[in-house]
């Protein structure tokens, strides 16, 4: 009898495992106008075309380095859609669809839902209101350790809600205040997985417990200079272990990973990135890792 093998089409409980297929959206005219209400929290008006080449760059890079990439394909009149990592998680089990703590991206995760359905991915749960949860306070530090930052995006009732859905090994994280809604702080603001036992960091934020289970696991620690944070130095998106795609812009940050055997690409994301606060974690889902 000949064993059959299964191919694995969804599935993404790590940060560092090798990228196969990822979820964007290209910004468009939503996008466009998104400084026109302040409530969105660009820094400046958009330049729509720059900003399409930014993300058209990032693409290509994902592409060479062998990552399958999937547009989600819709339009709606939110700006932020493009930041794709925020609407959902992908489970070995299935996907999760989150609700952000941000108004105007209440209904992110139909359009995620919509996409998974119409590709046999099951949806496994969702979070209810009152809860909120933004993708970018989450991430996996193994396969089975997941960790959920409490923000102002995130809330008790949301974390509580996907530590159930998750299940296993959760861990909980409160996220300082900073300067508030207008400069918020994901918790993956603060920390990018780059291999196994190295991460890049932002200590003077970072969470104490999360400090420690760092330094417990025996994990590297590469860490952002305080003139790099606001220039998405530490939002690092690794494609394989020690292989990384980060935000041009940050010579240090991109130099203490080269000095750690780390291969870098850096692309230029200031419109697309900078001025929406989402770097390329941000603006990818993975849908399968492994």
């Amino acid at each position: 009898m000949t064993e059959r093998t299964v191919t694995r089409t969804f599935g993404a409980q790590s940060l560092v495992a090798p990228l196969r297929e990822a979820l964007v959206k290209r910004p468009g005219p939503a996008f466009g106008r998104a400084f026109d209400d302040p409530a969105h929290g660009f820094l400046h008006a958009v330049d729509l075309s720059r900003a399409q080449a930014e993300h058209d760059a990032l693409t290509v890079t994902l592409r060479e380095l062998g990552v399958t990439i999937h547009e989600l394909g819709v339009e709606t009149a939110d700006p932020d859609l493009c930041y794709t990592f925020d609407a959902s998680l992908v489970t070995d089990r299935g996907a999760i669809l989150l609700r952000s703590g941000k108004a105007n991206r209440r209904g992110e995760e139909a359009a995620h839902e919509a996409w998974y359905r119409a590709r046999g991915i099951p949806v496994i749960g969702r979070i209810e209101a009152p809860g909120t949860v933004d993708g970018g306070d989450t991430f996996w530090l193994d396969r089975e350790t997941f960790c959920i930052g409490r923000t102002l995006r995130t809330n008790g009732s949301g974390a509580a809600q996907l530590a159930e859905l998750v299940g296993g090994d959760v861990r909980l994280f409160d996220v300082p205040y900073g300067e508030g809604p207008q400069k918020l702080i994901h918790l993956l603001s603060l920390i990018s997985a780059v291999a196994d036992d190295l991460a890049v960091v932002y200590l003077p934020l970072m969470p104490v417990g999360l400090w420690e289970l760092l330094t417990e696991r025996g994990i590297g620690m590469v860490e952002v200079p305080d003139e790099e944070f606001e220039s998405l130095g530490p939002n690092v998106l690794a494609v394989r272990p020690h292989v990384v795609v980060m935000a041009a812009g940050n010579p240090v940050t991109a130099g203490r990973l080269r000095d750690c055997g780390v291969e870098v690409h850096e692309v230029a994301l200031d419109e697309v990135g900078v001025n929406g606060s989402g770097g390329p974690t941000c603006l990818t889902r993975p849908i399968l890792r492994g």
